[in-house]
């Protein structure tokens, strides 16, 4: 009897003395019967899985990861064929529901949790928005040069042009105007990358020093000196 107490004072110590996950990202993806989940980090260019659990009947999952800071970690699907899907979504330390479905997997989902995915949310709602416009005008684009049409090809090819950089504009703006946010530099990384120098530049000085450290915010500064460089090469 006293060596089962000892043993069960043990376990209690150990459990107890057990760091919990920062990040816990739980939900469900209705209709998924069969397949594995994952939860995954882009390092060094390289995809790392940090947890996965394996689905067999119901479509509810759990997966948990230490977290140093906010950034944008991937939950991908892998239903046991030759394609995996994943979603994208901004982390950071506490708990991330994310919702979807089988069918419309991963296009179609609900993510709550962190204020950075909030922000993302919003970003890459509007983003959508710019990008369904697009698509008209190229269809329209086609379908003027198909016809002959030239005139109206060219009108089209002016307003993609224009749409490209009410896009751009939008995304520096949403960056600057949220600058006490993770979100800031990743946007500025991920979106417009490609954009002037110059806006990049303000986006990073516009930064409060604890963003500008944090893991985009020190990238962004890599990327703006790099970028800097070959200008001057």
């Amino acid at each position: 009897m006293k060596k089962l107490i000892f043993l069960l004072v043990i376990f209690t110590i150990i459990s107890c003395g057990k760091k919990e996950a920062d990040l816990t990202v739980t939900g469900t993806i209705k209709g998924l019967k069969k397949g594995t989940v994952y939860l995954q980090q882009l390092k060094d260019s390289s995809l790392v899985a940090l947890d996965s659990i394996v689905i067999n009947g119901e479509g509810a999952f759990t997966l948990q990861s230490d977290l140093e800071e906010p950034e944008v970690l991937l939950l991908m699907l892998d239903k046991n064929s030759s394609e995996d899907s994943r979603i994208a979504f901004f982390a950071d330390k506490g708990i991330t529901e994310i919702n979807a479905t089988l069918k419309d997997f991963p296009y179609k989902h609900t993510i709550k949790g962190a204020s950075q995915q909030e922000k993302y949310t919003e970003f890459k709602n509007m983003i959508t928005q710019f990008n369904n416009k697009n698509l008209d005008i190229i269809k329209a684009q086609l379908e003027a040069q198909v016809s002959g049409d030239t005139a109206e090809a060219n009108a089209k090819t002016k307003e993609a042009n224009n749409l490209l950089k009410s896009k751009y504009r939008f995304a520096i703006n949403f960056a600057i105007n949220n600058k006490d946010s993770e979100v800031a530099p990743y946007i500025a990384l991920s979106e417009i990358y490609d954009t002037n120098i110059t806006y990049l530049d303000t986006i990073y000085k516009s930064l409060p020093k604890h963003i500008a450290s944090s893991k985009y915010g020190v990238e962004l500064d890599k990327f703006i000196k790099q970028r800097k460089e070959e200008d001057n090469q």
